[in-house]
């Protein structure tokens, strides 16, 4: 929160105003379950889509890769993701960026609603970071620099997310870096995790995943255009307006949606069918309400939940139609 000015008021800890005279409420030390909100759950599709892709085309193009190293792979994405969400939080909040008046639920703004110590935010970002680095490191040991040089990249981008004079979550490249990173690099990393090569091919397999984590970006930055305005944000929806904005976001949906039905048949063949009809089917709700949603404030919450289940309903199903791709390699292989 921002310190008041006002001479007529004290500011306690956590920047809020109190009247003359009144008594700042102390800071809370840090929870297990002030940890597991920062850490943010519900935004774990756009990293564990990505890891169950990666993991599955491996297996798919018959790349080795040992169980052990896609739990600690899966692992070290989850914690990045948490680092990320972490980080994010303190740095608005110190910022002065959130508030009450936002539209957001208590349990997704854990600083300003529950007085937790931004320090010790700070604190269990770092560590978040350090646990994803320590996973990745020993999936990745035995298979040469390539993996770390894609981790190192990954790792940059999550302490420049936030962090720096100019942090990518404040410019008009948050869409773009948050969709390549998690939806390109996270795959590739695997790949390279699993036999020590660049996997460039795996990319453009890639797409629809990049496209519906920028999409996630773009919904939360496209919902928060007036806010981050007067934060001095200078990120794409609020370079753009919210019409613009919005016809970027539905281009966006509706390419995103079309590569889900492409991209399995165009790799998978008849097995790529199956993940169509699932998202169909089981995304209809989330899906269709992206296709009428207008990025309005009053509506982020709805908004937010609605695009990341259909990350994880869309991009999971992807990610399911390549690991029963590969078992029917398997079960074909054993007759």
């Amino acid at each position: 929160m921002n310190t008041s000015t006002n001479t007529n008021t004290d500011t306690g800890q956590a920047g809020t105003a109190f009247p003359s005279g009144a008594q700042p409420v102390p800071y809370r030390r840090m929870t297990v379950l002030a940890a597991f909100r920062l850490a943010a759950v519900h935004t774990w599709p756009a990293a564990i889509c990505p890891a169950m892709f990666g993991i599955f085309w491996c297996l798919h193009r018959g790349i080795p890769i040992t169980l052990a190293q896609c739990i600690l792979l899966t692992a070290a994405c989850l914690l990045s993701q948490s680092a990320v969400n972490t980080l994010n939080d303190y740095a608005d909040f110190v910022s002065g960026a959130d508030s009450e008046e936002d539209n957001v639920e208590a349990s997704d703004s854990v600083l300003v609603y529950n007085h937790i110590d931004p320090k010790h935010a700070l604190i269990l970002g770092i560590g978040y970071l350090l646990s994803a680095a320590a996973c990745g490191v020993a999936a990745s040991w035995h298979s040469g620099p390539a993996p770390f040089l894609v981790g190192l990249a990954g790792a940059l981008t999550v302490i420049g997310y936030s962090a720096g004079p100019l942090p990518i979550a404040s410019l008009p490249l948050g869409e773009a870096v948050s969709g390549f990173v998690m939806g390109g690099l996270i795959p590739l990393g695997t790949a390279a995790a699993a036999d020590g090569r660049f996997h460039w091919e795996i990319l453009p397999e890639c797409l629809p995943l990049i496209l519906g984590i920028a999409l996630i970006m773009l919904s939360n930055n496209g919902s928060d255009i007036e806010k981050d305005i007067r934060s001095g944000r200078i990120t794409l929806p609020a370079v753009l307006g919210r019409p613009r904005a919005l016809g970027l976001y539905r281009v966006m949906l509706g390419t995103w949606i079309a590569l889900l039905c492409i991209q399995p048949l165009l790799h998978l063949g008849g097995t790529g069918v199956i993940s169509i009809l699932l998202t169909v089917s089981v995304g209809h709700r989330p899906f269709w309400f992206l296709i009428r949603a207008g990025l309005r404030p009053e509506d982020r919450i709805r908004q937010m939940k609605s695009v990341a289940g259909a990350n994880l309903i869309g991009n999971g199903f992807l990610a399911a139609a390549y690991a029963l791709a590969w078992i029917r390699i398997i079960v074909s292989q054993a007759g």
